[in-house]
This record gives C-alpha cells, sequence and structure tokens, in this order.
C-alpha cells in the first residue's frame, strides 16, 4: 500500500509539471479567428477533453495485465488463467499477458496524453490520467474496476497564452468478463462519468453513464482487440449542454523477443452532440512501441506511441503523444 501512495503522488508531481506553457502566435501574421467562433467550437474541445482522455497502450488505460500462464491451465495469453509465480517465464511472454484489458490483476498506469496545434493558434493540451486497476472474482466471472482520474491542462484556444490545470470528471467503469481460460474472451458493463472536475473548463458539469464492452483473440505473438463505450448525461447543471459521446479504439499488438512489442492503440471519439457535422469524429491514426522489464521485484510495462490526426474538430489537434508506465502488482 505505501507503494501505491508514492506512485499515486510521483504522478501528481509528474502531471503538475509537465502542464505545457503558452503556445507562440501564428507565424504568418494573419489576424485571428473571431473570438466567438472559436469559443463554439472550444466547448466541443472542452467535452472531448473531459469524456475521452484515456485509454490506452495496446489498451492503453484499459490494460491491466497478468503474468505468464501456464499452458496447461489453457491457450497462451487467454484470459482467466491463473500467473505462474513471480520470475518464472520470460518478459516477452509477460508483455503479451500485460495487453489483457480484462485480466485478474491489479494494476496501476499512468497515462500522459499530449496534443498539439489545438485552435488558431496551435496550444498544446496535455491530460494525465491516472488508471488504478482492480479485479474481483466470483467464481466463474470477474469484475474488473476501472477508474480514470484526469489531471488536465486545457489551454486557453481563443488567445496565444493561458489555460487551466486541475483535475477532470473521474470516469469508472466495470466489466463482467468469464474466468475461464479462452483464446477468445470479452467483457461488458456499465460507464459512468461523475462531474467533480475543479474547474469549468475541465469537466462536463454533467453526470453520465452508458455501457461499455470489450472483446480481444490472444495467439501466438498477437493480441488483437476492440473497446467500445458510449455516455449519455441523465443529471447535472441544466446550463451545461447535455452529452452524448462514444469512444471506440481497436488495439493491435505485435510481441517480439525480451518484452519488447508493437502496438497501435488508437482513441477514437464522436461527439454526436457537435455543432458542426465536421466536428462529430476524431480519428488518429499511429502506433509505437513498448516494452515490458523489472526493477527489482517490481514488472514495469513502458510504452511510448504517436498518431497523427486524421479526422478532428476544426480546431482538434494536428497530432497526439502517448506516454504510458504501468506497475503490475501479481497476487
Amino acid at each position: 500500500m505505501p507503494r501505491i501512495v508514492l506512485l499515486l503522488v510521483a504522478s501528481l508531481f509528474v502531471g503538475c509539471v509537465s502542464a505545457p506553457g503558452p503556445a507562440p502566435l501564428e507565424p504568418d501574421g494573419s489576424a485571428p479567428v473571431a473570438r466567438k467562433a472559436v469559443a463554439d467550437d472550444l466547448e466541443d474541445a472542452i467535452l472531448v477533453a473531459s469524456l475521452g482522455p484515456a485509454p490506452i497502450i495496446g489498451l492503453g488505460s484499459f490494460n491491466p495485465a497478468i503474468l505468464t500462464a501456464s499452458s496447461k491451465d489453457g491457450p497462451d495469453g487467454a484470459a482467466g488463467a491463473e500467473p505462474t509465480p513471480s520470475g518464472s517465464g520470460g518478459n516477452s511472454d509477460l508483455a503479451r499477458q500485460a495487453q489483457n484489458p480484462i485480466a485478474n490483476l491489479i494494476s496501476l498506469p499512468i497515462q500522459n496524453n499530449t496534443s498539439f496545434g489545438l485552435g488558431p493558434y496551435d496550444r498544446i493540451q496535455n491530460v494525465t490520467n491516472i488508471q488504478p486497476v482492480v479485479p474481483v472474482n466470483f467464481g466463474d466471472w470477474n469484475i474488473i474496476t476501472r477508474t480514470i482520474a484526469p489531471l488536465i491542462y486545457q489551454p486557453n484556444l481563443t488567445q496565444n497564452s493561458g489555460g487551466d490545470y486541475g483535475l477532470g470528471d473521474i470516469n469508472f467503469t466495470a466489466f463482467l468478463s468469464p474466468s475461464a481460460a479462452s483464446e477468445v474472451t470479452w467483457g461488458a458493463g456499465p460507464t459512468i462519468s461523475m462531474p467533480i472536475a475543479t474547474k469549468d473548463t475541465l469537466g462536463s458539469d454533467k453526470w453520465s453513464a452508458g455501457p461499455s464492452g470489450v472483446v480481444l483473440w490472444m495467439t501466438g505473438p498477437w493480441v488483437v482487440g476492440c473497446l467500445v463505450n458510449n455516455l449519455w448525461s441523465f443529471a447535472g447543471s441544466s446550463r451545461a449542454d447535455s452529452v452524448n459521446q462514444m469512444l471506440l479504439q481497436y488495439f493491435v499488438n505485435y510481441n517480439l523477443e525480451d518484452g519488447w512489442y508493437l502496438t497501435s492503440a488508437p482513441i477514437m471519439t464522436a461527439n454526436w452532440k457537435a455543432k458542426k457535422g465536421g466536428d462529430v469524429w476524431t480519428v488518429p491514426v499511429g502506433g509505437g512501441i513498448g516494452k515490458v522489464f523489472k526493477i527489482g521485484t517490481q514488472a514495469i510495462n513502458a510504452s511510448v506511441q504517436g498518431y497523427y490526426v486524421a479526422n478532428s474538430p476544426s480546431i482538434g489537434p494536428d497530432w497526439q503523444l502517448r506516454l504510458q508506465i504501468q506497475f503490475l502488482f501479481p497476487k
């Protein structure tokens, strides 16, 4: 427990120092976009930032991990297989297991997402997600809970300086998943967003909830799957806009030797309440590399990913950088 507390304190410090400063003025000296138009789009950008920061190295924010599974318990990488004693198996096996988003292992992912090129002044937004994952076993079933606490730096998109930093809305998801080993596995359950942001610009000011589901296939070096959820607002401030937003994330991982792996896990969002049709979808394209290793007895999963944003709202980002470190705590 003291180790987990220290990790949380460290992550808060990282989030504080990672808040980027103001972006430079437009290099071409052109007149800025009308503030009213930017302010209208800003509402959509804030909604995406408050509801969509998330997941994932190979399922960044959704990927708890398990240690190497014994082959006699089921197919390699199958969900629900019991971990072997710490230290057995190689890093490559551990990496493949670490990409299972509904595994029976406590973990603490800390994921930093930086978006570049927002608004007419090319501002930088930073979201640091602290995402503890806690599974509970009930015989033939597991319930895997995931809580996301985002530390957000939201720049002022109507000018080239200033912004807000603080805690965003908390998101909680519980997946019900079969505990039996299987090459193909799934999880489903509710997700809820709680409006506890420390500033209005960092959250939706609405209670929102909806269904969430994940399915994945693990065979040989491959871990492939998809996660989807949709949030609808049901309570909150009458002055705030209603929420209807989907998150869709496919993930493809190819595991190499000695714990290294290649990964692609873009987080696509659809804000169905966007004021302009072209501002509905945010679609990144890209990937990265990661490695599972140990420091002493502590198993760690770390990765870096880069994404070009092929489609986004009119003031959305041009590209994104995702860094994640995930601490694994086998039972």
